[in-house]
């Protein structure tokens, strides 16, 4: 989900990055403002503000499902990867190489392809060798599912981002991309006979590549920014996100406006009929298997997810995202460390890490934008809080109270609306690019159309 000093020397890394010759694959600015350089107190005030004392059905967002969360979260791994632990202690964002493209092209699912990365594929069969993906076949055992991730031996995932199997619902999702992609191959070998080898591979790829694409722009972005502001942006009226040579991505983008689904998570899912109320992490410090939703492991026997409970499918309600507003689920204050016995508040780290990286105040995106910035009885907060807000938590403010939680308001939106449309535009190999028209052909409940409900039903089918 992308500023120099006024007055004196700018930082580098904060002035005209969008005019650096070796842009592709890098961080950078959209505005030239000020950073905000909240103190320590007033961090440790606002994440105190951010903390939900409960869960109510007044929390639900009604417009988005609770599996957009996830998407979200595979979304950004497919255009982020930022792989430097001190990156909280620079502000240098020019400096830092993003190792993942910021492109919409599923290299997180694909890696560099089967010669470079052939764990990533299957070799098995010879009609498909090199072209579908594993799937992960588990021991007999009954502790854990018979098919997951493919998996080392002690139970890494072999796949080409690590992050995909941070918790349960986005290894679960990656593996349904890897169905997905599976059943396309099936199809064009069906369609296309004569095509082999690599031919086959590249026309699947594109055909999923581009279904994900559209997915991302007319699924994703319309429910989190509102049709409106995506409309708009889609249609042309991109203003603050702009490049020479290729596509960046942008810190007000990555450490503060596409953090929004932070507050979409929610404390406890549903997985499947059997498997009920599981929540998203333990509160003990070293939890069994079954009593959280961390990964890095195993699929526990039984956790399979029923995509009905996460995307509209059928005749059943989905669970909903949380609403986008500042208050998050209280086991996101009390994240687990593989590096730290103790725990930490996401809400600290992301304010922290937005100080560290200069980012600006709402308000001076706000009105840089030419949107009245939120009043200080709007942003609900006491004290010097109000007069200049961390931009993450203005945005999280903003979607509360100028939509009511349920999707971006309109500066936050135009970020990410900006950004996402913005990647597909600058990537030559997107749909975009390729062939303007394009409207997706896979089976779907509305001709040219596709969605998440979609792809888990023709996946699955």
């Amino acid at each position: 989900m992308p500023h120099s000093h006024h007055g004196g020397e700018p930082v580098r890394g904060q002035d005209a990055v969008s005019h650096s010759p070796h842009f592709e694959g890098r961080f950078g600015r959209m505005f030239r403002l000020d950073p905000l350089r909240p103190s320590n107190a007033a961090i440790d005030e606002l994440t105190a503000h951010m903390r939900d004392a409960a869960e109510a059905p007044s929390h639900d967002n009604p417009r988005i499902p609770a599996g957009y969360t996830y998407l979200g979260q595979f979304i950004d791994h497919d255009i982020t990867f930022d792989p430097m632990s001190e990156l909280q202690k620079r502000n240098d964002p020019d400096a830092l190489v993003d190792f993942r493209t910021p492109r919409f092209d599923l290299d997180s699912l694909y890696g560099s392809g089967p010669s470079d990365d052939p764990f990533l594929y299957e070799s098995d069969r010879p009609g498909t060798r090199g072209v579908a993906l594993l799937v992960g076949v588990n021991p007999q055992d009954e502790d854990v599912e018979p098919h997951d991730l493919p998996r080392n031996q002690q139970g890494r995932a072999l796949i080409g981002d690590p992050r995909n199997d941070e918790n349960i619902m986005v290894s679960q999702l990656h593996l349904l991309f890897i169905r997905f992609h599976n059943k396309v191959v099936d199809k064009v070998r069906a369609e296309r006979p004569q095509l082999k080898g690599r031919a086959l591979l590249d026309a699947c790829q594109s055909i999923v590549r581009w279904h994900y694409q559209w997915i991302v722009v007319h699924d994703f972005l319309e429910r989190v920014t509102g049709a409106e502001t995506a409309g708009g942006v889609l249609n042309g009226e991109r203003q603050y996100f702009t490049w020479e040579n290729a596509p960046f991505m942008p810190v007000e983008f990555s450490a503060a406006a596409y953090r929004f689904g932070h507050s979409m998570i929610r404390p406890h899912y549903d997985l499947n009929g059997a498997n009920k109320r599981i929540p998203i992490f333990a509160e003990a410090d070293d939890p069994g298997p079954f009593d959280q939703l961390g990964g890095f492991r195993r699929l526990p026997f039984g956790w399979t997810l029923d995509w009905s409970l996460f995307f509209k499918i059928g005749r059943g309600e989905p669970q909903l995202s949380r609403k986008i507003d500042t208050k998050l689920s209280p086991p996101l204050f009390k994240l687990p460390s593989a590096t730290d016995p103790g725990r930490h508040a996401l809400a600290d780290l992301n304010l922290r890490r937005g100080r560290a990286l200069g980012l600006p105040s709402g308000q001076d995106v706000a009105h840089k934008m030419e949107q009245d910035p939120l009043t200080h009885r709007e942003l609900g907060l006491v004290g010097a809080l109000g007069d200049r807000t961390p931009l993450w938590y203005y945005l999280l403010r903003e979607a509360q109270v100028r939509a009511d939680g349920q999707h971006l308001g309109p500066v936050g939106g135009r970020i990410v609306a900006e950004v996402l449309a913005g990647l597909l535009e600058g990537d030559p190999q997107s749909y975009v690019h390729r062939r303007p028209g394009w409207r997706p052909s896979l089976p779907s409940a509305t001709h040219g159309d596709f969605t998440m409900e979609d792809l888990v039903r023709f996946a699955l089918s």
